[in-house]
């Protein structure tokens, strides 16, 4: 599928606009926000003729909560000789029930409104045996995109619900050679070195002659083998010398190297032999699986002490000398509900995911608990079994922010 992550969002929402329908005031019956009257409570005015309600959300020093002024012909009604019920149906026709209580000059509804702000209300006033009735829509963070034009922007969804959360410790190193695959080459006999036969930086295999050894007692010939197959490193030796008890040759095996980490002390109660660990080169590019397998018991100068990873280096692609990032493992709990940290997207002071219902997609505001690895463990704010954007939620977010979508009620 081609990676849609760089398109630009000016140009998303370019798009999106051309197509028309995707945005909320393609909603039926939801009235231009610029028409809708407001009260001295900057509550939406709601008239029946002469009698008048005036509902806002007030939210200021309390939860959400309803309140209405009642007025007719201009003038206030005493609030306990009206019956006042509202009914928020929300996406996914999940309806919430209002009632009200008389309080001072106003009706105070008795239920919470719970975020997002985004239903459409119906209103029942009832005042001395007459019923008045109203209806409008009140949408935020809400935007409706067709499937097509999902599937053309890579919008990804998945099902909200339990997930095992990996803690990760973050530490540093570099690739060093496996010693266990070096080998320093000597002469069996001291003598003359007849003839040299390998280069500096050849490679070379396992039992190939490197080079010819004249005994300074025997005054025997003998050759020189490989004892492992891999590249010459290190040639001290050249034809008419002595050998003289010393290293000619090293040949190091780079098939398997070593990542050495430094793990500083902060992370050391964390870190243990046999845990899994993600290295990646500091530079970028693709990562290695691996596990620990040993931790030095003795700490260098800088008061980190080494830990080992072994990586199959058949490839190449981990040559010694190579600064790496590794991500280690150190925890792994399991929690009942956690969503995907790439489709987490901001919406003014929440963060948000946004949950689909058929064509429609709209935020819920979230309360997060512990963050690792992909996860984000959630504590309120979204139901189990929720499907949500995961892939290019950005895309959802660029088109509401076009809306101009605002917390206005």
């Amino acid at each position: 599928m081609k990676n849609h992550s760089q398109l630009p969002i000016v140009f998303i929402a370019a798009i999106l606009a051309s197509c028309g329908g995707e945005t909320p005031p393609a909603l039926p019956g939801e009235p231009a926000e610029a028409a809708q009257e407001r009260g001295p409570n900057n509550g939406i005015m709601l008239r029946d003729g002469d009698f008048a309600v005036e509902l806002a959300i007030v939210e200021t020093g309390v939860p959400p909560e309803y309140r209405a002024w009642i007025t007719n012909a201009g003038e206030p009604v005493a609030p306990n000789s009206v019956d006042l019920e509202v009914r928020l149906i929300r996406l996914g026709d999940v309806v919430d029930q209002i009632g009200f209580n008389p309080q001072g000059d106003y009706l105070r509804g008795d239920t919470v409104i719970y975020e997002p702000h985004s239903f459409t209300v119906s209103v029942d006033a009832t005042m001395g045996g007459s019923t008045h009735s109203w209806g409008y829509d009140s949408f935020e963070g809400r935007t409706r995109i067709s499937a097509e034009m999902a599937e053309a922007f890579g919008i990804e969804t998945a099902v909200a619900g339990p997930a095992v959360l990996e803690e990760t410790a973050t530490i540093y190193g570099r690739i060093v050679p496996n010693t266990e695959r070096v080998r320093e080459v000597r002469a069996r006999f001291d003598g003359a070195i007849r003839s040299v036969d390998v280069a500096l930086g050849e490679t070379v295999a396992a039992g190939q002659n490197l080079a010819t050894v004249e005994s300074n007692e025997s005054l025997n010939v003998y050759m020189i083998a490989a004892p492992i197959g891999g590249v010459i490193t290190e040639r001290i030796a050249n034809a008419g010398e002595q050998t003289a008890g010393r290293p000619l040759f090293t040949i190091m095996d780079t098939s398997s190297v070593w990542a050495e980490l430094a793990v500083f002390p902060g992370d050391r109660s964390r870190i243990r032999v046999g845990a899994d660990v993600e290295i990646m080169p500091a530079t970028g590019g693709e990562s290695i699986m691996g596990t620990i397998s040993y931790i030095n018991v003795t700490a260098a100068a800088n008061q980190a002490i080494n830990a080992r990873v072994v990586l199959d280096n058949s490839d190449g692609s981990w040559p010694p000398g190579t600064y790496v990032t590794a991500d280690v493992k150190v925890g792994e709990y399991e929690v009942p509900l956690a969503v995907r940290r790439e489709g987490l997207q901001s919406f003014r002071d929440f963060t948000v995911v946004y949950a689909q219902i058929g064509d429609q997609y709209e935020v819920r505001m979230l309360d997060l608990g512990r963050r690792a690895g992909d996860w984000a463990e959630v504590l309120g704010g979204l139901e189990p079994g929720t499907r949500y954007v995961t892939t290019n939620s950005y895309v959802l977010k660029a088109d509401i922010e076009k809306a101009g979508a605002a917390h206005d009620h």
